[in-house]
């Protein structure tokens, strides 16, 4: 069962594309599917799968506490697998044909106010390499609104200062030029010019390295910025992409076009842009409720 796992991996890569981390959760969930069928159901082969096995696999997640939008994802998963068996002549029947997904209660995104965020881009305040590339950072992710993986794997070449804009590579390979604005070009400048150079320890592509002179990780990241976080005194339950929702959230309350948003953001669907719409909303009426001497 492993083989046609390995097979459906390649088949992300090769065929559709999808990004490493995309392959990696593929994986981890049809690796856990695969375990659950073989002890609990006794199953050694795809083809002896049935509906009812698939339903007892996601009540078993269910169970052990899993969160509706866990065994959603769960599900896409086994769903495509079981499609893409179905396209190989590997299996015959669909077992997830009719299987809904489970209702999912929609969550808002967090976001930083305006003044949160500026604590937060004025942390690093020293002019130290370090400081300097933590402020760089910042600034292009909250200039830019892309992804902390978009973030680590900017290369030298995809930077186009001169004429103001990044090229960014997101989901799917997937590229999108995104313009930058003064701020985070005097940062990124700043950066390139007084501070990437001391890190290095040799030649690198990789437009931000750690102190080793190695490509920055998602989780070298996340420790910078959940210290950041702490210096600016910001209280929240800070996540790496809440700099992304606040991007698209302030440019909508600012009056940014919608299509625009979703171009800078790479959002395949308008409607996954469109829940930044609903944040706009509930934050202009928590300013209404706060703020109105008859609210």
């Amino acid at each position: 069962m492993q083989e046609q796992i390995e097979a459906y991996m390649n088949f992300l890569v090769i065929e559709k594309g999808l990004a490493v981390n995309s392959t990696q959760a593929y994986e981890r969930d049809l690796k856990r599917y695969a375990d659950y069928l073989i002890k609990t159901e006794k199953i050694s082969n795809w083809q002896e799968v049935r509906k009812a096995h698939v339903l007892t696999f996601l009540h078993h997640l269910h169970d052990r506490g899993g969160a509706a939008s866990s065994v959603s994802r769960m599900l896409s998963s086994v769903r495509s697998f079981h499609q893409f068996l179905i396209r190989e002549r590997i299996t015959t029947a669909d077992p997830v044909l009719h299987i809904e997904r489970p209702k999912l209660q929609q969550q808002l995104p967090k976001v930083l106010s305006t003044a949160e965020v500026e604590a937060l881009l004025g942390s690093p305040s020293s002019n130290s390499p370090l400081d300097k590339r933590n402020k760089a950072m910042l600034e292009l992710l909250y200039a830019t609104g892309m992804r902390v993986t978009e973030l680590c794997s900017l290369r030298m070449s995809d930077l186009h200062l001169h004429m103001g804009f990044v090229r960014c590579t997101g989901k799917g390979d997937k590229e999108r030029i995104i313009p930058l604005g003064s701020h985070a070009l005097k940062a990124v400048e700043a950066y390139l010019q007084e501070s990437r150079s001391r890190l290095l320890k040799q030649p690198q592509e990789a437009v931000f390295v750690n102190h080793h002179g190695r490509p920055l990780s998602r989780q070298g990241f996340w420790k910078v910025l959940k210290k950041l976080a702490s210096d600016a005194n910001i209280d929240k339950e800070l996540s790496p992409h809440m700099l992304r929702h606040s991007f698209a959230t302030h440019l909508l309350e600012n009056g940014a076009d919608l299509r625009a948003v979703q171009e800078m953001l790479g959002h395949a669907d308008i409607s996954t842009t469109q829940i930044y719409t609903h944040v706009t909303k509930v934050r202009m009426k928590e300013v209404y409720s706060k703020h109105h001497p008859r609210a």
